[in-house]
């Protein structure tokens, strides 16, 4: 099932979407600019949302962007 791009933020904990929200994240597109260990490094984002972002980037076949 693919959400809504208008619903991306709703799937995640309040924590975890304040932290999107703060770095201007509001679509997978958007998320998809960052790499997995800058993502972990925002204000209240754990390691426990990984698997929830991932996903949300693979609905839409986009990755992190990869490390340096």
């Amino acid at each position: 099932m693919t959400i809504p791009e208008y619903e991306f933020l709703s799937r995640f904990s309040g924590p975890a979407r304040r932290a999107l929200e703060s770095h201007g994240i509001t679509t997978a597109e958007e998320l998809s600019a960052f790499t997995e260990k800058e993502v972990l490094q925002f204000h209240g984002m754990g390691p426990a949302s990984l698997p929830k972002l991932r996903e949300a980037l693979e609905e839409k076949g986009l990755t992190f962007r990869n490390q340096e």
